[in-house]
């Protein structure tokens, strides 16, 4: 087997201080490892000077997806607390309203002190109860929220929700008022994610307006980020891994838009994983990009040839996830490693509220 196909060959060894457990004072404040693949040249900027890279023409692809309020806090019928992780944006339920409650389901991890029965329910508020309807396995259960409140679900979680910060950001008081901003992105829209586009957090306004000033072209695609995004990889080989299933949603519009820089010459630049994902699964087979809407489960490991990406942006990912391998599928393993011993110590901040990269060439 290959040396890059194990996942021994994806450790390294972070000290805890470099894991950001905050964001930087300003998004564009963020530090940037710049790497050019083809000569292996690397550079140490902050994030707001990526602008200098863009030539007129270019196309910048940022994924819109918001996460949403998804972990909520109550009380079992019987008296002990218990925790919801909703694992997807409530799906509302057609002729189940006799209470006048209208209800959702979603899928979800509970946390309590005892598993949860089948028919039991868990009091979320006084417009919100949610019943537990079955046991899907790996964790995972079906519930149905029955809301009374007049704004309905959107109401509830904007209340009672809680914005689902990654299990490795560990503060004293749990998140904040301000995570509610900054673990999202400023042009966020479309809400069903359970963790943020990480890439997009260091764009501001002021930052896109810059490129666009500059000729670059900008637009979106929708991939809802789920929460086997943090699941570890436990096959030796990583090729017998298998990624979890995304929603995505590429419109004509944005497939016409990158079709239309490849076709000028000019570059595809990805914000974030999660975009290069839903740009190469949407070139599949063809090797030119369609629009699409529906479900993905690419997985990218090295070797994967890729069609639409030229540059990506990107965060600094855990050692031996899946995150990591894609990145090395587009700049080396050997390389990419590189990158990340020289930026710990140099003092970069890692993982979702960390630094950035930016892999070009």
């Amino acid at each position: 087997m290959q040396e890059d196909l194990t996942l021994a060959a994806y450790d390294y060894d972070l000290p805890e201080s470099h894991i950001a457990h905050y964001p930087a004072n300003r998004r564009d404040d963020s530090r940037l490892l710049v790497l050019n693949r083809a000569t292996g040249v690397r550079r140490h900027l902050h994030f707001r000077d990526i602008v200098t890279f863009f030539q007129p023409g270019d196309l910048l692809v940022v994924n819109d997806t918001k996460v949403f309020p998804a972990r909520l806090f109550g009380t079992k019928e019987s008296g002990g607390k218990a925790e919801l992780f909703l694992l997807s944006y409530p799906a509302p339920v057609s002729g189940e309203k006799t209470d006048g409650a209208v209800r959702f389901d979603s899928e979800a991890l509970i946390r309590s002190s005892r598993r949860p029965a089948i028919g039991s329910r868990i009091i979320v508020s006084d417009s919100c109860s949610c019943r537990v309807l079955a046991h899907r396995g790996g964790g995972k259960w079906l519930v149905r929220l029955a809301i009374s409140a007049t704004g309905g679900l959107d109401q509830l979680l904007g209340e009672a929700g809680h914005i689902p910060l990654p299990p490795y950001i560990k503060r004293p008081a749990g998140p904040t008022v301000e995570d509610k901003r900054r673990y999202q992105t400023v042009y966020a829209n479309r809400p069903g994610a359970v963790a943020a586009p990480t890439a997009g957090l260091h764009f501001t306004t002021d930052l896109l307006m810059a490129l666009t000033a500059r000729g670059v072209r900008q637009t979106t695609i929708t991939l809802h980020v789920g929460y086997g995004t943090f699941a570890p990889v436990q096959s030796e080989d990583i090729r017998d891994h298998h990624i979890h299933r995304e929603f995505i949603d590429i419109s004509e519009e944005t497939a016409e838009l990158v079709a239309a820089t490849k076709q000028d010459g000019a570059r595809v630049w990805a914000v974030g994983t999660t975009t290069v994902r839903a740009l190469e699964y949407a070139a599949l087979g063809t090797g030119s990009i369609e629009p699409v809407c529906g479900w993905c489960d690419l997985y990218i490991t090295p070797g994967f040839s890729f069609q639409v990406t030229d540059h990506l942006l990107t965060n600094f990912h855990l050692p031996r996830s899946s995150l990591l391998f894609l990145v090395a599928a587009l700049c080396g393993r050997d390389r990419l490693l590189a990158c990340y011993r020289e930026a710990i110590d140099r003092g970069y901040r890692f993982y979702s509220y960390g630094d950035a990269m930016a892999i070009i060439g």
